[in-house]
C-alpha cells in the first residue's frame, strides 16, 4: 500500500494519473458531443429529450457521473500539484530567460487554458446540469439548449471556450500518451496528428452549436 501511495505521489505517478484522467475525460467528451449531435435530428428535440432522459435515470450513468465529476477533480488537483512544484523547482534565476523555440504558447500555458475550461465547465453545469437536474426548472432539455445559444455573449463565450479547450486537447492528448510511454519517435508522428484531429473534431463538433442555433439554422421545431 505504501509502495503504491509513494509511486502516485511521485512526479511520474502524478504524470500517469494526470494521463489515465484526461484520456477518460477525452471518452466523455466524445459520448457528451455523439449525445449533442441528436440535437440535429428533425423530430423536435425528441431523441435528445430521450436520451437526457436516460442520463437521469439510469443508475449506470450516475455512476460514471460520479466517475467523471471524481476525473475532473483529481485532473484539476494533480494539475497544481505538478505546475508548484515545477514552480518551486526553479530555485535559479536567470537573467535573460530563453524560451524554448520548440513549443508553443499553449504547451507552456497548460495551466492557465485549463484553468479557463475549469470556469467554462463550471458556468456550462450552471447553465445545463442545474436546472435541469438539481432544480428541475427544465423539462425540454432540447428548447433549454436552444434558448442558451439564441443569447449572443454565451454563445460568443461557448466558442472561445471550446477553442481554447480544442488547443489543450492538441497538446494534452499527445502528452498523456507520452507520459504513458508511447513516446518512441515512431509512434510520435501517429499521436501528433491524432491528438490534432481529436482536437479539431472536438472543437468544430461542439462550436458547431452556438453558431447553427444562434443563425436560427437548426431546432426551429424545438
Amino acid at each position: 500500500m505504501n509502495n503504491l501511495s509513494n509511486t502516485l505521489n511521485s512526479s511520474i505517478g502524478k504524470k500517469y494519473v494526470m494521463a489515465a484522467t484526461g484520456l477518460f475525460l477525452c471518452v466523455f467528451l466524445l459520448e457528451h458531443l455523439y449525445g449533442n449531435l441528436l440535437l440535429y435530428k428533425s423530430d423536435g428535440g425528441l431523441a435528445f429529450n430521450e436520451y437526457s432522459h436516460t442520463l437521469v435515470h439510469s443508475i449506470l450513468i450516475r455512476i460514471v457521473e460520479v466517475v467523471l465529476f471524481a476525473a475532473i477533480i483529481i485532473h484539476v488537483y494533480q494539475a497544481l500539484k505538478l505546475t508548484t512544484e515545477n514552480k518551486n523547482a526553479r530555485k535559479i534565476k536567470y537573467a535573460v530567460s530563453k524560451v524554448d523555440e520548440t513549443s508553443n504558447w499553449f504547451s507552456r500555458n497548460m495551466g492557465l487554458t485549463g484553468s479557463i475550461i475549469l470556469f467554462f465547465i463550471v458556468v456550462h453545469l450552471y447553465t445545463f446540469f442545474v436546472p435541469y437536474r438539481i432544480t428541475h426548472e427544465v423539462e425540454n432539455s432540447a428548447l433549454a439548449v436552444k434558448t442558451a445559444f439564441q443569447n449572443g455573449m454565451y454563445s460568443l463565450f461557448y466558442i472561445i471556450a471550446i477553442s481554447i479547450l480544442g488547443f489543450h486537447l492538441n497538446h494534452g492528448f499527445q502528452s498523456a500518451f507520452q507520459s504513458l510511454g508511447f513516446n518512441n519517435r515512431n509512434y510520435m508522428p501517429i499521436l501528433e496528428k491524432a491528438g490534432t484531429g481529436f482536437a479539431l473534431l472536438i472543437t468544430i463538433g461542439f462550436a458547431s452549436f452556438p453558431i447553427l442555433f444562434y443563425f436560427g439554422l437548426v431546432g426551429q421545431t424545438f
